[in-house]
């Protein structure tokens, strides 16, 4: 099993690259589905759960063909299965987008409930909900789930919870669906632009994707296109991060600052010294103590969930006590755990709440990455860290991170990747 380990307490320096947004490119994968046209996809991050929705696709049929180290050209012009494999979706959260277009074109749809990163509960119920409006039937066998459509209507369907990937998912099934849609209450995040303008080149009809609100026109066909991955707003905030944590100079360069607004915020109210171009973040060395604040997750434009980790690492090096409150998922907060075993001062208040205690010295130590988002908010820790970290399940990092130890390696960082 592969593992990092990381000699920390240097300073880094130099230029890093955003790469093409992994939570946009596995929704196109999904979305290539309703065309039996030829996509090309481009600047799509070379990692874990990309070549796990390549996987899934081709089992289904569809003809998934790697272009060189970050593309893909996919057809899905014949469909030869209705179900979604077990093992491979259990490892992917992303799978329950596949459901939708599968719906539309095969008519029934059979797959298990998508697992992923472990952060607490996290059931399905608003796409189960999403996909009766549209006139589906669903049952609940032993171990899977039945959908059913003779005819895909569009639904009016407000979503009682704000939720990103059940967003992308109706939108995707509304596109072909007869008539009109309107789904009120609906994230606004960048991916969600970026996949309707894609769909809307292809031949689709989607008006006010971004905003709380977004009317659908059902369309017949659906056309071949080539799309180019926006980079990735969590990858670039946490480099940026990274950079204020470990008081280090880095250029983080093919990144959309305006993706983060309110992390620069967040900066400013700390004090971390950063300065932004039209496509890029300079985070330059640090000249004092930061005083502690508080930060709470929210839906975009708010903090991101995916960024909670890192900057709750970087609060162990403020002045005073802050609070960080996690509203997205229950569960997502027990990494702290971890950080306490390197030297944190972190007390866990209940599943949405913890305590951070600061400035502390972190010191290296053997842990376990629990998912994605914890598992680079560990990689920060350990080149923070005094000594020696090791770093264990980094399946999960490499789930998210594109060849996050070579990348850093090449701005400075003491980490290698360690096969035993």
């Amino acid at each position: 099993m592969e593992k990092f380990i990381i000699k920390g307490g240097k300073k880094l320096s130099g230029e890093i690259e955003v790469g093409g947004a992994k939570n946009a490119a596995l929704k196109f994968f999904a979305a290539a589905l309703l065309s039996k046209k030829l996509w090309q996809l481009r600047n799509v991050p070379n990692i874990e759960d990309i070549v796990r929705m390549g996987e899934i696709l081709s089992d289904l049929g569809v003809k998934v063909n790697k272009k060189g180290e970050n593309g893909y050209d996919i057809c899905a012009l014949n469909v030869k299965s209705n179900i979604l494999d077990e093992d491979k979706t259990r490892k992917l959260r992303a799978s329950i987008t596949l459901v939708a277009p599968l719906l539309a074109r095969m008519g029934k749809v059979e797959f298990y409930h998508p697992g992923g990163c472990l952060l607490g509960k996290r059931p399905i119920d608003i796409f189960l909900d999403g996909f009766r409006a549209f006139g589906a039937d669903v049952k609940l066998g032993k171990d899977k789930y039945v959908i059913s459509a003779k005819k895909i209507r569009g639904a009016d369907f407000f979503f009682r919870q704000i939720s990103v990937t059940a967003t992308e998912t109706l939108m995707i099934l509304g596109v072909v669906a007869q008539g009109r849609t309107v789904l009120k209450n609906a994230a606004q995040e960048p991916e969600i632009q970026s996949l309707a303008e894609f769909l809307n080149k292809c031949g689709a009809k989607i008006q006010g994707a971004g905003t709380s609100t977004i009317i659908i026109d059902g369309v017949k066909e659906i056309k071949s296109g080539i799309y180019e991955t926006m980079p990735d707003r969590i990858e670039a905030g946490s480099f940026a991060i990274l950079a204020a944590a470990t008081n280090s100079n880095i250029k983080i360069k093919k990144m959309n600052p305006a993706h983060l607004e309110v992390l620069w915020q967040i900066f400013k109210e700390i004090g971390v010294n950063f300065s932004l171009g039209n496509d890029y973040a300079i985070v330059g060395r640090q000249k004092n103590n930061h005083k502690a604040i508080n930060i709470k997750t929210h839906e975009y434009p708010g903090l991101a969930t995916d960024l909670q980790p890192p900057l709750t690492v970087l609060l162990t090096q403020l002045k005073g006590l802050s609070m960080v409150h996690e509203t997205i998922y229950e569960g997502r907060l027990f990494y702290t755990d971890i950080l306490n075993k390197m030297g944190a001062n972190i007390i866990l208040c209940d599943p949405h709440r913890v305590v951070v205690n600061g400035p502390v010295k972190l010191y290296g130590a053997k842990v376990f990455s629990p998912d994605i988002r914890a598992g680079i908010a560990l990689i920060i820790a350990g080149l923070m860290a005094k000594g020696e970290t090791i770093i264990e399940n980094i399946y999960q990092i490499d789930r998210g991170y594109e060849k996050i130890d070579e990348r850093l390696r090449a701005i400075g960082a003491d980490i290698q990747r360690i096969n035993d």
